[in-house]
């Protein structure tokens, strides 16, 4: 068996190795060797997100330098992922096993500019501190077992970068905080019969500051492609008991993801 050492030196090599990677691919926008990276430009400050989350987001976007906390959702976390690997932006998944490749392009990502170290170990912050260095988006599970001091220090490395960090669970003095409130699926007909579609789905948002009003979104998460959609409340769901145990189910399982 590899020492401890060799181990977390192997995971901080493959972090650093992505970070790399993305770099090259990018033309070295964010230059590795500078102690700090420089602050974006006025027209870069917000990373784009989907339509459909726009509303209920400060500024309609993701404000590069925040850190953005979400809860109970997987697929809310790659919803607001999407747009912007669409439009050109790195994006890493940090201690997400479950989450795989299918369901990432589903959503709308890019996948030639995510990168993936599903299971950090104990090296979560190293590893999220090296990808905030030069990726913009950097979503980290496992973040219940961190210290105040580790959180402080990523949310720092995030402002100073210009990149946005979203952990997965609870983060006080997170700037946003995200979380999927209620959700009933559609798909099935009468006797349970049928194929899951989409879900409907209410989403919360709170924060800090100019985020201090609370702002509720109704969309599909997922929509029948797989990407988040507007919701359509003109169509008819499943019978009230076959969509109660599907509640329930998707309920536990996201939060057992998340």
């Amino acid at each position: 068996m590899a020492p401890a050492a060799d181990v977390r030196a192997a995971r901080l090599h493959e972090a650093r190795s992505l970070l790399g990677k993305a770099t090259r691919t990018w033309g070295g926008r964010h230059a590795l060797s500078a102690p700090t990276m420089s602050a974006p430009v006025d027209d870069e400050l917000v990373l784009p997100v989907a339509t459909p989350l726009r509303s209920v987001l400060p500024g309609h976007g993701l404000r590069r330098g925040s850190t953005v906390s979400v809860r109970s959702s997987t697929a809310l976390l790659l919803a607001l992922l999407s747009e912007a690997s669409a439009e050109g932006a790195w994006c890493a998944l940090v201690g997400l096993p479950e989450v795989g490749l299918v369901a990432a392009a589903e959503a709308g990502l890019a996948l030639h500019r995510v990168a993936l170290v599903p299971r950090p170990g104990p090296d979560l912050v190293a590893v999220t501190a090296a990808l905030l260095d030069g990726l913009d988006l950097v979503a980290v599970a496992g973040v219940e077992r961190l210290r105040p001091g580790d959180r402080q220090r990523l949310a720092a490395r995030a402002r100073q970068r210009g990149a946005v960090l979203l952990p997965v669970g609870r983060w006080p003095g997170a700037d946003l905080e995200m979380v999927t409130v209620s959700g009933r699926w559609q798909g099935l007909v009468g006797g349970g019969a049928g194929r899951l579609r989409s879900r409907r789905a209410r989403v919360r948002v709170s924060g800090r500051g100019a985020a201090h009003r609370e702002r509720v979104a109704s969309l599909l998460l997922p929509g029948p492609s797989g990407a988040i959609a507007e919701a359509d409340w003109s169509v008819r769901g499943m019978p009230t008991g076959v969509e109660r145990s599907m509640e329930a189910l998707a309920s536990d399982a996201e939060r057992e993801a998340g």
